[in-house]
């Protein structure tokens, strides 16, 4: 893993110091390099609230966990406790150990951000089971988004969305597709996001991750959304046909 993320980091450069990222999470052959960009991109800091999709539909509708660690092959990563006990004021976030016991969309973020900031980080994670696009979900994404602007602000903590952009189609559509949904994320669209991934019938498994990310950036008054990498699986695979598509997304 190590010799993996030495590879995957030296074809990056780090910087300019965003505040927050969109980063994918399918297997570092696929989407690693995308991550090492995402990552590399992010300003440095200690402290980490990653916010990830529910593929798997345990747990409760946003589930976070306030204490512990989680453990990957660098070591242990602690819980941090104190920004957790914060967020789950706000009343919106659930204590929910359920929905992280088989979901990937938050760990695999974990070794980039040892590698890349110390074995001394925390996190707080945040899983969000998507519930569709609509006006109700949005408000709440919303709520949660205001809610985690003012403890990054606090805490100086880092924000860490995990998502992979369309999936299982060609990478001609994946593209089109996507480039549709990006461009309402660099405008911090709310309302337009959410119209284009219905009217696109997008597969973007993070767009709830992303969602509360975007109202959180426009809470915290950030004006530039950047895109610094976009790739899809079709590079390892060679198969263009039916492509996993993956972005790195700055936010300041």
């Amino acid at each position: 893993l190590r010799r993996n993320l030495d590879t995957l980091f030296s074809r990056t450069r780090k910087g300019p110091g965003y505040q927050a990222v969109v980063s994918p999470h399918a297997g570092y052959t696929y989407s690693g390099r995308t991550a090492a960009v995402a990552i590399s991109a992010l300003k440095p800091g200690k402290r980490f609230i990653i916010l990830g999709p529910n593929h798997t539909g345990l747990g409760s509708g946003f589930s976070i966990m306030s204490s512990g660690a989680w453990n990957t092959p660098l070591g242990p990563v602690r819980i941090d406790s104190g920004i957790a006990s914060v967020l789950r004021g706000c009343g919106l976030p659930e204590e929910d150990e359920l929905a992280h016991a088989r979901e990937h969309s938050i760990e695999v973020q974990l070794p980039f951000l040892q590698h890349r900031f110390g074995k001394d980080i925390s996190f707080v994670p945040i899983a969000i089971m998507g519930f569709g696009y609509n006006e109700a979900f949005l408000d709440r994404c919303v709520e949660l988004g205001s809610c985690i602007a003012g403890v990054s602000r606090k805490f100086g903590a880092r924000i860490v969305a995990s998502s992979d952009f369309s999936h299982f189609i060609s990478w001609e559509s994946a593209r089109k597709r996507d480039m549709q949904a990006i461009e309402k994320i660099r405008d911090l669209d709310l309302d337009g996001f959410f119209r284009t991934l219905r009217e696109t019938r997008a597969s973007i498994c993070g767009y709830a991750p992303i969602a509360v990310l975007m109202a959180a950036a426009l809470k915290l008054g950030w004006k530039r959304v950047e895109v610094l990498d976009y790739t899809s699986s079709g590079e390892a695979t060679g198969d263009m046909d039916e492509v996993v598509a993956y972005a790195a997304i700055g936010f300041r």
